[in-house]
């Protein structure tokens, strides 16, 4: 293995990614570096004036197949992977010559995949062939050839030339990026085709070739024999869950747009991993509404969320249906941050405020709290389909996220009493924000805003008795007692609904919820006890509907 410093005389630039790449090419020209190279990058090179060889001339062999063959060739590959000591006779006899510095990012498969009705058969043209294999053989090869994939890397590499050359620890870095780009290309490819219906894929193949219009058809309900995960690392994080522990934040190269992790960091201290936890749970629920929604977040749990007809009311009553919790909270809006908010949020302690953007007065005012963080979200987007991965000791737990949506007809009411309208329409707010509550989960609604949220308890009914002390308990912004009311207080409880994620295994639930003044409740039934429930009810006067489906979220 070479580890000297060397000199490069030719290199060879093929680019999807055309980003930087004529100042770099210029450089290496300035250097006196042969340029060959392929397709549109050579017509760029060449209509800004710059020397290149085109890759037939250096192979004498012609683009074939819509360029599907071109750098597939033994001068190319033996160019790249012959060993200059070893190597240098068979070279000369085969009129090969040495290529030093491969330049190579390849087809945008990802970008291919995001695209709205996008055809099977133009998925597969963007697979790229020749480049990750010109790549795979510097890195190699990487005693003698440089390879380049990083846009990033280009400056730094003429700066390393002018001064005597590219050494082996450059060399070796590079090699190591350049495998790390290729198993990236190759998981997204896999992990994509892995996703597709196998019979779709071949259906879908055959009408397009016959001429059929419609789209190849996705069907994500399957998981892959093999799960591999490729992510790039996009910044690293303040701390973990705790200050002792290093945390970073990975994008997924095959989302185009994530609202939380492409969004603007306006002002504040850097994010922790608690930071962006705390976020997406506020976001995951805020992307339930499409009306003016505010959604307050402490530890990964909702504590006050509200929908109303303008966004000013709507985070006022978000935030005052548990301001205690709400201390030191993650606010997240789906209108823009207003001047109004602004001035109340600068009179209590949060971390972070989400929004799609903000109002000039809104920032000016958010200026004086310089600590407190600003994202802007743009597009805050909706619930999708995707899968959700945790890890285990040794392993992955995988699942469908749950973007599932019920309404009113899925709903079926098992009392005697029936639900007005009113409790219906605040059924079904509350159960969009229980999905986002970890189980065992109660919330109690009115009026479209979070009465009482009694999240992650061991056993339903302590968190039918959080749910109940939190909504017969109105503490001021600031100060003022904060104790709680005893169950069966009549307070903010009185006319609301009560939501459940599971079923109730025994009545004493709605025994305790009675005298508060529930007077409607939402669950998914399937107790063998369901019917001593539906009898508690009918004693109470409650009103109730199953859905016949859970939404648990540990």
């Amino acid at each position: 293995m070479n580890k000297n410093n060397l000199a490069i005389k030719r290199a060879l630039i093929s680019v999807s990614n055309k980003e930087g790449i004529v100042d770099f090419a210029k450089g290496l020209h300035d250097l006196g570096v042969e340029i060959v190279s392929t397709g549109g990058t050579a017509k760029l090179l060449a209509e800004v004036g710059i020397l290149v060889k085109d890759i037939s001339s250096f192979t004498g062999f012609p683009e074939m197949m819509n360029g599907r063959v071109k750098t597939l060739h033994p001068k190319v590959h033996g160019g790249i992977l012959g060993r200059r000591d070893q190597d240098a006779a068979v070279a000369a006899q085969n009129n090969i010559e040495w290529i030093d510095l491969v330049v190579c990012n390849l087809y945008p498969f990802a970008e291919t995949i995001q695209k709205q009705n996008v055809y099977f058969d133009e998925i597969i043209e963007n697979i790229d062939i020749g480049g990750p294999t010109m790549i795979r053989s510097a890195a190699k090869n990487m005693g003698w050839v440089t390879v380049v994939v990083d846009p990033g890397d280009y400056q730094p590499m003429i700066e390393e030339l002018r001064s005597g050359g590219v050494s082996f620890a450059t060399r070796k870095r590079l090699a190591t990026k350049a495998f790390g780009h290729t198993a990236q290309y190759d998981t997204l490819i896999h992990t994509h085709l892995s996703s597709r219906a196998k019979q779709s894929e071949v259906e879908g193949s055959l009408a397009e070739q016959k001429g059929d219009s419609s789209p190849s058809v996705r069907n994500d309900d399957h998981f892959p024999d093999k799960l591999q995960l490729q992510f790039s690392r996009l910044y690293d994080l303040r701390y973990g869950e705790n200050p002792h522990q290093r945390a970073a934040v990975y994008r997924d190269p095959a989302v185009k747009h994530s609202a939380l992790l492409d969004a603007k960091i306006l002002q504040g201290k850097q994010l922790s991993y608690n930071n962006l936890n705390d976020a997406d749970g506020a976001l995951s629920c805020l992307q339930e509404f499409t009306e003016p929604a505010c959604v307050v977040v402490k530890h990964a749990n909702p504590c006050g969320v509200a929908v109303a007809g303008d966004i000013n009311t709507a985070f006022r009553s978000a935030y005052e249906a548990d301001a205690l919790a709400a201390f030191g909270g993650i606010i997240a809006l789906n209108r823009p941050c207003t001047k109004e908010i602004a001035e109340y949020i600068c009179t209590v302690f949060a971390e972070i405020v989400l929004a799609p953007n903000f109002t000039v007065d809104a920032l000016a005012l958010f200026a004086a709290k310089k600590n407190l963080r600003l994202l802007e979200l743009g597009n805050i987007g909706t619930p999708t389909a995707r899968l959700e991965i945790r890890e285990v000791i040794g392993g992955l737990l995988v699942q469908d996220a749950n973007v599932n949506e019920i309404v009113r007809k899925d709903l079926k009411c098992v009392t005697k009493k029936q639900p007005t309208d009113a409790e219906y329409a605040d059924m079904l707010f509350g159960w969009k924000v229980l999905k986002h509550v970890k189980s065992n989960a109660i919330v109690l609604a009115k009026e479209s805003v979070t009465a009482g949220i009694g999240p992650g308890q061991v056993s339903r009914v302590d968190s039918v008795y959080t749910a109940l002390r939190k909504a017969n308990t109105s503490p001021p912004v600031e100060g003022g007692d904060h104790t709680s009311g005893a169950s069966g207080q009549r307070g903010s409880a009185e006319g609301a609904v009560l939501c459940s994620d599971a079923f109730f295994p025994f009545r004493d639930s709605i025994d305790i919820i009675a005298p508060a003044g529930i007077t409607a409740i939402i669950q998914p039934g399937g107790s063998i006890k369901d019917q001593e429930v539906i009898n508690a009810c009918d004693e109470h006067d409650i009103s109730m509907v199953f859905t016949g489906i859970r939404c648990f979220k540990h």
